[in-house]
């Protein structure tokens, strides 16, 4: 058993690729991805770009130094881009080398089929030669650097690159639909390399103007992202008012973008109407952003999502559920609301006070410690409703003792305010300073249960109506091209190809 247990651990240790074999056949796949961005242009295919960008996040964890330089060095060949080349290799000039890494061959071939990718790639080298690189390889190129900068921590050399790479971007001869993908996922970290050296408000004019060229192109896909990232850029420095305006003032359409920018512009919404309060409107946008959101990915902006949904609930005087405080991934996150929702829901004043001085620097980092404050009368509403029930008279100082206020003056315009506002129902005889609790009378010959009811109704009809969004075709897939039946055909089967290639990546 031994025996044969070391002969499987050696035929495995021999089948293990080698540290250059796997760069190289990470070089292979780049090398592929351009390819696909070539066959892009050729085709005026957008969804082969988005394919590429697709896959981004998993080839930036397998990104080295070397690579990006011999990608580099491979397609900028042609005289007229020296100049990006050189920019390109001096912002990783920083960077220490790694050892050089030799392409292997993915599958052995005989020796007639060596022949013909020799031949082949050597007729390529030679039409690279002959004209300059397209746009679509650079912009991809140097997202490349700016994200490898970026996950190094360089964060000075990568605000440097996205700034040359929006200049080129505002090229006249970087207006192509090829682009649109390539130029939003460029704003994003054009963006978020400003964020990270706390610049944003150097950005802003650049961005809004961006957002008003894309508009103009109908670039869809980059106006959605610009309209978030303007909202952060001003909810990063409390301009709510700015935000609300632009809001108004612009038209997202969801059914052209990906479900994640959707997920982001509620939340931004959900976050502008929570402040100028309007909880209802704000817990309605959060719980989109909730269902739109990825909900196996993307824990930090569901942790946000959450915690922001949380004391939007609180303050329109409901409890969360206890199930939302016990999600995988999220639970230790969510411990410091979760001691927060249990004070409101107790109505210990004293309890919430401690547990919002215990993690007031947790809750002003999730910029969430304004509306916390606001929780305060929701705690003392919370104690009187449950005094109220519990007593049919109580006088003013009971209440100022067991709700922990300063004076029995406070005691009284808060009960007089709770009474006038509905929270209970009661009298207060200002003579013998205590308040008489009155009979409660049936909640059903009120307008409570219509006004539940039509909520609930509203809520399954927006489900409903975004259920059939969803499954509308766009606006022009039926319109008539200008194009033969044999075009028409070799499209199809094209277009079928690539489906079922991405069906095999998936599974």
């Amino acid at each position: 058993m031994s025996d044969a247990a070391a002969s499987q651990q050696k035929d495995a240790s021999a089948k293990a690729p080698t540290a250059a074999e796997s760069s190289g056949l990470f070089l292979a796949d780049l090398k592929r991805q351009v390819t696909m961005l070539e066959k892009a242009v050729e085709t005026k295919e957008t969804r082969l770009v988005a394919r590429v960008l697709r896959s981004l996040s998993s080839t930036r964890r397998r990104l080295n130094v070397d690579i990006l330089r011999q990608l580099i060095t491979l397609n900028f060949v042609h005289e007229t881009d020296q100049a990006q080349k050189q920019r390109l290799l001096s912002s990783l000039a920083g960077i220490p080398s790694e050892p050089q890494v030799k392409p292997v061959e993915v599958a052995p071939m005989d020796v007639s089929a060596q022949q013909k990718e020799k031949e082949k790639e050597k007729e390529k080298e030679k039409e690279a030669k002959t004209s300059p690189i397209l746009p679509e390889v650079e912009v991809y190129l140097q997202l490349l650097v700016i994200v490898f900068l970026t996950d190094k921590k360089r964060y000075q050399e990568a605000t440097v690159a996205s700034n040359s790479l929006i200049d080129r971007l505002q090229h006249e001869g970087f207006n192509r639909r090829t682009l649109n993908p390539l130029s939003a996922k460029a704003y994003f970290y054009y963006s978020l390399s400003h964020e990270l050296i706390h610049r944003l408000e150097d950005i802003r004019g650049t961005l809004l103007a961006a957002h008003r060229t894309a508009s103009l192109r109908h670039n869809d896909e980059a106006q959605a992202t610009l309209l978030n990232l303007i909202l952060r850029n001003y909810l990063a420095y409390n301009l709510y008012d700015q935000a609300d305006k632009l809001v108004s003032k612009t038209t997202f359409r969801e059914d052209s973008v990906s479900s994640n920018e959707y997920a982001r512009y509620l939340y931004y919404q959900g976050k502008i109407r929570s402040i100028q309060l309007d909880y209802t409107e704000s817990y309605r946008c959060l719980l989109g952003a909730m269902r739109k959101a990825p909900q196996n990915s993307a824990r930090g902006f569901r942790t946000a999502v959450h915690k922001l949904a949380c004391i939007v609930q609180l303050l329109m005087g409901e409890i969360p559920e206890r199930s939302i405080f016990r999600q995988s991934g999220l639970k230790k996150a969510l411990n410091p609301y979760f001691q927060l929702t249990q004070t409101v829901r107790i109505g210990d004043l004293i309890a919430f006070r401690n547990v919002v001085n215990t993690f007031a620097g947790l809750f002003k980092s999730d910029k969430t410690y304004a509306l916390i404050q606001r929780l305060h009368h929701n705690v003392i509403k919370t104690g009187l409703r449950k005094i109220n029930l519990s007593y049919s008279r109580i006088s003013l100082a009971d209440i100022c003792t067991k709700l922990h206020l300063e004076s029995v003056e406070d005691a009284e315009f808060i009960v007089s305010k709770a009474i006038r506002d509905g929270v209970i129902n009661a009298s207060i005889d200002h003579e013998g300073r205590f308040i008489q609790s009155k009979e409660s009378g049936d909640i059903y010959s009120t307008q409570e249960p219509q006004a539940a009811f039509h909520r609930r109704i509203t809520f399954c009809l927006n489900t409903h109506n975004e259920a059939i969004k969803a499954m509308r075709f766009p606006p022009e897939a039926n319109k008539p091209t200008p194009e033969s039946a044999k075009e028409r055909r070799d499209r199809e089967q094209e277009i079928a190809k690539n489906l079922a290639d991405e069906e095999e990546e998936e599974f």
